[in-house]
Protein backbone atom coordinates (compact mmCIF):
# COMPACT_ATOMS: atom_id res chain seq x y z
CA UNK A 1 0.00 0.00 0.00
CA UNK A 2 1.22 3.47 -0.63
CA UNK A 3 1.16 5.35 2.72
CA UNK A 4 0.60 9.24 2.64
CA UNK A 5 1.98 11.23 6.09
CA UNK A 6 0.63 14.70 6.18
CA UNK A 7 2.36 17.62 7.49
CA UNK A 8 -0.33 18.93 10.36
CA UNK A 9 -1.59 22.52 9.42
CA UNK A 10 -4.24 23.14 12.25
CA UNK A 11 -2.87 26.05 13.94
CA UNK A 12 -0.64 25.01 16.75
CA UNK A 13 0.05 21.58 16.21
CA UNK A 14 3.23 19.77 16.03
CA UNK A 15 2.20 15.91 16.22
CA UNK A 16 2.49 13.85 13.17
CA UNK A 17 1.01 10.70 12.49
CA UNK A 18 3.95 8.27 11.88
CA UNK A 19 7.52 8.48 13.93
CA UNK A 20 10.28 7.62 12.20
CA UNK A 21 10.31 3.97 13.39
CA UNK A 22 6.64 3.68 12.00
CA UNK A 23 8.31 4.23 9.25
CA UNK A 24 10.28 1.44 9.36
CA UNK A 25 7.66 -0.83 10.10
CA UNK A 26 5.81 -0.19 6.84
CA UNK A 27 8.37 -0.57 4.99
CA UNK A 28 9.21 -3.77 6.69
CA UNK A 29 5.78 -5.30 5.91
CA UNK A 30 6.46 -4.25 2.04
CA UNK A 31 4.75 -0.99 2.21
CA UNK A 32 5.98 2.22 0.26
CA UNK A 33 5.48 5.35 2.86
CA UNK A 34 5.80 9.40 1.64
CA UNK A 35 6.29 11.82 4.14
CA UNK A 36 5.21 15.63 3.52
CA UNK A 37 8.91 17.78 3.83
CA UNK A 38 8.83 19.06 7.72
CA UNK A 39 6.16 16.71 9.10
CA UNK A 40 8.00 15.35 12.01
CA UNK A 41 9.59 18.38 13.29
CA UNK A 42 7.40 19.63 15.46
CA UNK A 43 7.60 16.66 17.03
CA UNK A 44 11.32 16.70 17.04
CA UNK A 45 11.88 13.88 13.27
CA UNK A 46 13.55 15.23 11.13
CA UNK A 47 13.70 14.65 7.09
CA UNK A 48 16.54 12.90 7.11
CA UNK A 49 15.39 10.60 10.24
CA UNK A 50 12.56 9.24 7.49
CA UNK A 51 14.51 8.95 4.59
CA UNK A 52 17.11 6.51 6.68
CA UNK A 53 13.68 4.67 7.79
CA UNK A 54 12.84 3.94 4.19
CA UNK A 55 10.20 7.36 3.61
CA UNK A 56 10.30 9.05 0.61
CA UNK A 57 9.91 13.05 1.70
CA UNK A 58 7.50 15.49 -0.55
CA UNK A 59 7.62 18.88 -1.04
CA UNK A 60 4.13 18.72 -3.04
CA UNK A 61 1.18 18.20 -1.12
CA UNK A 62 -0.53 17.66 -3.86
CA UNK A 63 1.45 15.00 -5.08
CA UNK A 64 1.70 13.20 -1.66
CA UNK A 65 -2.15 13.33 -1.31
CA UNK A 66 -3.05 12.17 -5.27
CA UNK A 67 -0.17 8.84 -4.46
CA UNK A 68 -1.86 7.86 -1.27
CA UNK A 69 -4.43 5.36 -0.99
CA UNK A 70 -3.88 5.93 3.05
CA UNK A 71 -3.27 9.27 4.85
CA UNK A 72 -1.93 8.90 8.06
CA UNK A 73 -2.33 12.13 10.34
CA UNK A 74 -3.39 13.04 13.91
CA UNK A 75 -6.27 15.91 13.91
CA UNK A 76 -9.23 16.55 11.24
CA UNK A 77 -8.18 17.35 7.81
CA UNK A 78 -8.75 21.21 7.63
CA UNK A 79 -11.00 23.57 4.80
CA UNK A 80 -8.12 23.47 2.67
CA UNK A 81 -7.13 20.18 2.65
CA UNK A 82 -10.50 18.77 1.46
CA UNK A 83 -10.03 18.98 -2.10
CA UNK A 84 -6.87 17.11 -1.99
CA UNK A 85 -8.33 13.63 -1.24
CA UNK A 86 -9.76 11.29 -4.14
CA UNK A 87 -12.50 8.97 -4.00
CA UNK A 88 -11.80 5.45 -2.31
CA UNK A 89 -8.82 7.10 -0.10
CA UNK A 90 -8.42 6.11 3.44
CA UNK A 91 -8.06 8.75 5.81
CA UNK A 92 -6.78 7.59 9.45
CA UNK A 93 -6.50 10.26 11.89
CA UNK A 94 -9.06 11.90 14.79
CA UNK A 95 -11.98 13.03 12.82
CA UNK A 96 -14.60 14.04 15.75
CA UNK A 97 -16.96 14.31 12.98
CA UNK A 98 -20.22 14.72 15.69
CA UNK A 99 -19.00 18.28 16.00
CA UNK A 100 -18.04 19.55 12.68
CA UNK A 101 -20.96 18.85 9.90
CA UNK A 102 -18.81 20.48 7.36
CA UNK A 103 -15.96 18.18 7.19
CA UNK A 104 -18.18 15.27 7.36
CA UNK A 105 -19.94 16.37 4.20
CA UNK A 106 -16.79 16.78 2.87
CA UNK A 107 -15.73 13.59 3.45
CA UNK A 108 -19.01 12.24 2.22
CA UNK A 109 -18.84 14.13 -1.35
CA UNK A 110 -15.52 12.55 -2.00
CA UNK A 111 -16.20 9.34 -0.90
CA UNK A 112 -13.37 8.98 1.57
CA UNK A 113 -12.87 6.16 3.89
CA UNK A 114 -12.70 7.76 7.33
CA UNK A 115 -11.18 5.99 10.11
CA UNK A 116 -11.90 7.98 13.75
CA UNK A 117 -9.15 7.10 16.48
CA UNK A 118 -11.69 8.22 18.69
CA UNK A 119 -14.09 5.71 17.97
CA UNK A 120 -11.99 2.62 17.35
CA UNK A 121 -13.50 0.12 20.21
CA UNK A 122 -12.12 -2.94 22.00
CA UNK A 123 -15.10 -5.67 23.08
CA UNK A 124 -14.52 -4.03 26.77
CA UNK A 125 -15.46 -0.90 25.66
CA UNK A 126 -12.09 0.86 25.87
CA UNK A 127 -10.80 3.41 23.10
CA UNK A 128 -7.31 2.37 22.60
CA UNK A 129 -6.55 5.24 20.25
CA UNK A 130 -8.16 7.97 21.79
CA UNK A 131 -6.92 7.18 25.83
CA UNK A 132 -3.67 8.20 25.27
CA UNK A 133 -4.57 11.45 23.94
CA UNK A 134 -7.19 11.61 26.42
CA UNK A 135 -4.90 10.69 29.84
CA UNK A 136 -2.36 13.50 28.56
CA UNK A 137 -5.43 16.26 27.72
CA UNK A 138 -6.51 15.13 31.55
CA UNK A 139 -3.11 15.71 33.22
CA UNK A 140 -2.72 19.04 31.17
CA UNK A 141 -6.19 20.36 31.91
CA UNK A 142 -5.37 20.79 35.47
CA UNK A 143 -1.79 21.94 34.98
CA UNK A 144 -3.30 24.67 32.33
CA UNK A 145 -6.19 25.32 34.89
CA UNK A 146 -3.95 26.39 37.34
CA UNK A 147 -2.19 28.14 35.27
CA UNK A 148 -5.42 30.90 34.57
CA UNK A 149 -6.49 30.72 37.90
CA UNK A 150 -3.48 32.62 38.47
CA UNK A 151 -5.08 36.73 38.63
CA UNK A 152 -2.37 38.35 35.88
CA UNK A 153 -4.02 35.59 33.51
CA UNK A 154 -7.36 36.38 34.64
CA UNK A 155 -8.38 34.48 37.29
CA UNK A 156 -8.89 34.70 40.96
CA UNK A 157 -5.30 34.10 42.08
CA UNK A 158 -5.68 30.88 44.25
CA UNK A 159 -2.90 28.18 44.19
CA UNK A 160 -4.37 24.87 43.92
CA UNK A 161 -2.50 23.41 46.57
CA UNK A 162 -2.21 26.39 49.31
CA UNK A 163 0.30 26.53 51.71
CA UNK A 164 -0.01 26.11 55.43
CA UNK A 165 -2.93 27.88 56.98
CA UNK A 166 -4.74 29.00 53.77
CA UNK A 167 -7.33 26.74 52.49
CA UNK A 168 -6.73 24.57 49.07
CA UNK A 169 -8.18 25.29 45.87
CA UNK A 170 -10.96 23.22 45.00
CA UNK A 171 -11.40 21.34 41.66
CA UNK A 172 -14.44 19.67 40.39
CA UNK A 173 -14.37 16.83 37.10
CA UNK A 174 -17.24 16.22 35.50
CA UNK A 175 -16.81 13.09 34.27
CA UNK A 176 -14.27 9.85 35.68
CA UNK A 177 -13.46 8.06 32.71
CA UNK A 178 -9.73 8.04 31.10
CA UNK A 179 -9.27 12.40 31.26
CA UNK A 180 -11.21 12.79 34.88
CA UNK A 181 -9.33 10.01 35.87
CA UNK A 182 -5.94 11.61 34.94
CA UNK A 183 -6.81 15.28 35.85
CA UNK A 184 -7.63 13.80 39.19
CA UNK A 185 -4.10 12.62 39.88
CA UNK A 186 -2.51 15.84 39.09
CA UNK A 187 -5.23 17.47 41.21
CA UNK A 188 -4.66 15.57 43.77
CA UNK A 189 -0.86 15.36 43.03
CA UNK A 190 -1.22 19.33 43.60
CA UNK A 191 -3.02 19.34 46.94
CA UNK A 192 -6.08 20.48 45.70
CA UNK A 193 -9.22 19.48 47.27
CA UNK A 194 -11.07 17.34 44.70
CA UNK A 195 -14.54 16.06 43.93
CA UNK A 196 -15.61 13.62 40.77
CA UNK A 197 -18.90 13.27 39.58
CA UNK A 198 -19.71 10.93 36.94
CA UNK A 199 -23.13 9.22 36.53
CA UNK A 200 -21.89 5.44 36.71
CA UNK A 201 -21.72 4.44 40.19
CA UNK A 202 -19.22 1.24 39.42
CA UNK A 203 -16.60 4.37 38.05
CA UNK A 204 -17.46 6.45 41.05
CA UNK A 205 -16.35 3.31 43.43
CA UNK A 206 -13.91 2.10 41.02
CA UNK A 207 -12.54 5.68 41.87
CA UNK A 208 -13.31 5.64 45.40
CA UNK A 209 -10.67 1.99 45.49
CA UNK A 210 -7.62 4.38 43.62
CA UNK A 211 -8.07 7.40 45.48
CA UNK A 212 -9.42 6.75 49.07
CA UNK A 213 -10.15 9.49 51.14
CA UNK A 214 -7.85 11.69 48.56
CA UNK A 215 -10.86 12.83 46.58
CA UNK A 216 -14.55 13.08 46.67
CA UNK A 217 -17.22 11.03 44.48
CA UNK A 218 -20.33 12.19 43.98
CA UNK A 219 -22.96 10.92 41.44
CA UNK A 220 -23.23 13.70 38.55
CA UNK A 221 -26.88 14.84 39.26
CA UNK A 222 -28.45 18.49 38.52
CA UNK A 223 -28.23 19.29 42.19
CA UNK A 224 -24.44 17.86 42.81
CA UNK A 225 -23.38 19.86 39.56
CA UNK A 226 -24.91 23.41 40.93
CA UNK A 227 -23.53 22.54 44.38
CA UNK A 228 -19.94 21.78 42.96
CA UNK A 229 -20.12 25.05 40.84
CA UNK A 230 -20.67 27.41 43.69
CA UNK A 231 -17.85 25.72 45.26
CA UNK A 232 -14.74 25.33 42.75
CA UNK A 233 -12.30 27.40 41.90
CA UNK A 234 -11.72 25.06 38.95
CA UNK A 235 -13.98 22.86 36.42
CA UNK A 236 -12.56 20.38 34.16
CA UNK A 237 -15.55 19.10 31.72
CA UNK A 238 -14.27 15.59 31.06
CA UNK A 239 -17.60 13.56 29.76
CA UNK A 240 -17.43 11.58 26.75
CA UNK A 241 -20.24 9.54 25.03
CA UNK A 242 -17.74 7.89 22.27
CA UNK A 243 -18.49 9.57 18.19
CA UNK A 244 -21.02 11.50 19.88
CA UNK A 245 -21.38 15.08 20.93
CA UNK A 246 -20.81 16.08 23.99
CA UNK A 247 -24.10 16.37 26.37
CA UNK A 248 -23.93 19.90 27.88
CA UNK A 249 -24.35 19.68 31.63
CA UNK A 250 -23.49 23.76 31.95
CA UNK A 251 -25.64 26.33 31.17
CA UNK A 252 -24.68 29.76 30.37
CA UNK A 253 -27.15 31.31 33.35
CA UNK A 254 -25.21 28.36 35.88
CA UNK A 255 -22.20 30.69 35.12
CA UNK A 256 -23.86 32.85 38.07
CA UNK A 257 -23.59 29.97 40.70
CA UNK A 258 -19.67 30.28 39.85
CA UNK A 259 -17.13 32.44 41.95
CA UNK A 260 -15.68 35.47 39.94
CA UNK A 261 -12.08 34.68 38.38
CA UNK A 262 -13.19 31.14 38.36
CA UNK A 263 -11.71 28.60 35.54
CA UNK A 264 -13.30 25.87 33.01
CA UNK A 265 -11.29 23.82 31.05
CA UNK A 266 -13.41 21.57 29.10
CA UNK A 267 -11.37 18.96 27.25
CA UNK A 268 -14.86 17.64 25.62
CA UNK A 269 -14.69 20.45 22.86
CA UNK A 270 -13.82 18.20 20.39
CA UNK A 271 -16.99 16.78 20.63
CA UNK A 272 -18.45 20.16 20.65
CA UNK A 273 -18.16 20.86 24.87
CA UNK A 274 -20.28 20.06 27.70
CA UNK A 275 -21.17 23.39 28.51
CA UNK A 276 -23.26 25.81 26.57
CA UNK A 277 -20.91 28.92 26.57
CA UNK A 278 -17.82 26.37 25.28
CA UNK A 279 -16.39 27.27 21.74
CA UNK A 280 -13.13 26.26 20.24
CA UNK A 281 -9.99 28.25 20.94
CA UNK A 282 -5.96 27.67 20.18
CA UNK A 283 -2.86 27.78 21.67
CA UNK A 284 -2.37 30.95 20.77
CA UNK A 285 -5.59 32.78 21.97
CA UNK A 286 -6.08 29.95 24.01
CA UNK A 287 -8.96 31.71 27.08
CA UNK A 288 -11.86 33.63 26.85
CA UNK A 289 -14.07 35.06 29.68
CA UNK A 290 -17.75 35.14 29.86
CA UNK A 291 -19.87 36.45 32.98
CA UNK A 292 -16.39 36.76 34.77
CA UNK A 293 -15.77 32.94 34.33
CA UNK A 294 -12.54 31.87 32.44
CA UNK A 295 -12.83 29.46 29.76
CA UNK A 296 -10.08 27.34 28.22
CA UNK A 297 -11.58 25.72 24.87
CA UNK A 298 -8.11 24.30 23.03
CA UNK A 299 -9.11 21.55 20.76
CA UNK A 300 -5.82 19.90 20.61
CA UNK A 301 -4.56 20.60 24.04
CA UNK A 302 -1.87 17.01 23.42
CA UNK A 303 -0.48 19.16 20.85
CA UNK A 304 1.30 21.33 23.49
CA UNK A 305 3.25 18.63 24.53
CA UNK A 306 4.33 17.02 21.01
CA UNK A 307 7.10 14.94 21.56
CA UNK A 308 5.25 13.08 24.10
CA UNK A 309 1.79 12.92 22.58
CA UNK A 310 3.10 11.70 19.13
CA UNK A 311 5.23 9.05 20.97
CA UNK A 312 2.01 8.06 23.02
CA UNK A 313 -0.41 8.18 19.97
CA UNK A 314 2.08 6.14 17.26
CA UNK A 315 2.37 3.27 20.00
CA UNK A 316 -1.40 2.41 19.78
CA UNK A 317 -2.17 3.84 15.96
CA UNK A 318 0.62 1.56 14.18
CA UNK A 319 -0.63 -1.68 14.87
CA UNK A 320 -3.92 -0.97 13.65
CA UNK A 321 -2.61 0.92 10.62
CA UNK A 322 -0.49 -1.98 9.78
CA UNK A 323 -3.19 -4.29 9.84
CA UNK A 324 -5.18 -1.69 7.10
CA UNK A 325 -2.00 -1.83 5.06
CA UNK A 326 -1.22 -5.65 5.34
CA UNK A 327 -5.03 -6.82 4.96
CA UNK A 328 -6.25 -4.05 2.53
CA UNK A 329 -9.40 -2.40 4.58
CA UNK A 330 -12.45 -4.26 3.21
CA UNK A 331 -10.26 -7.48 4.95
CA UNK A 332 -8.66 -5.97 8.01
CA UNK A 333 -12.30 -4.40 8.80
CA UNK A 334 -14.09 -7.67 8.28
CA UNK A 335 -11.78 -9.08 10.35
CA UNK A 336 -10.95 -6.78 13.43
CA UNK A 337 -14.26 -5.84 15.56
CA UNK A 338 -12.56 -3.04 17.31
CA UNK A 339 -10.96 -1.51 13.89
CA UNK A 340 -14.91 -1.39 12.04
CA UNK A 341 -16.42 0.34 14.61
CA UNK A 342 -13.51 3.24 14.17
CA UNK A 343 -15.14 4.01 10.05
CA UNK A 344 -17.21 7.08 10.17
CA UNK A 345 -17.44 7.42 6.60
CA UNK A 346 -17.27 5.02 3.53
CA UNK A 347 -18.91 4.93 -0.05
CA UNK A 348 -20.43 8.19 0.65
CA UNK A 349 -22.32 7.27 3.36
CA UNK A 350 -22.45 7.94 7.46
CA UNK A 351 -21.31 4.31 8.64
CA UNK A 352 -21.51 4.80 12.76
CA UNK A 353 -24.46 5.24 14.05
CA UNK A 354 -23.71 7.70 17.35
CA UNK A 355 -22.12 10.42 14.65
CA UNK A 356 -25.05 10.18 12.29
CA UNK A 357 -27.48 10.60 15.26
CA UNK A 358 -25.53 13.95 15.77
CA UNK A 359 -25.26 15.26 12.84
CA UNK A 360 -28.77 14.61 12.26
CA UNK A 361 -27.63 12.31 9.29
CA UNK A 362 -28.67 9.02 8.03
CA UNK A 363 -26.82 5.98 9.19
CA UNK A 364 -26.03 3.35 6.81
CA UNK A 365 -24.58 -0.11 8.01
CA UNK A 366 -21.40 -0.58 6.37
CA UNK A 367 -22.10 -4.50 5.47
CA UNK A 368 -24.66 -3.32 3.27
CA UNK A 369 -22.90 -1.08 1.42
Amino acid sequence: MNIGVAKEIKRHEYRVGVTPAGVAAFVRNGHWVTVQAGAGEGAGFKDEDYEKAGARIETDVRRLFDDAEMIVKVKEPQPVEYPLFHEGQILYTYLHLAADKPQAEALLARHVTGIAYETVRLADGSLPLLTPMSEIAGRLSVQEGAKYLERPMGGRGVLLGGVPGVRRGKVAILGGGVVGTNAAKIAVGMGAEVTVLDISQPRLVALDDIFGNSLQTLFSSRANIEAVLRECDLLIGAVLVPGASAPRLVTQADLALMKPGAVVVDVAIDQGGCLETSKPTTHDNPVYTVDGIVHYMVTNMPGAVSLTSTMALTNQTLPFGLKLANHGFENAVCHDPALRQGVNTYKGNITHPAVAASLGMAYVEMETL
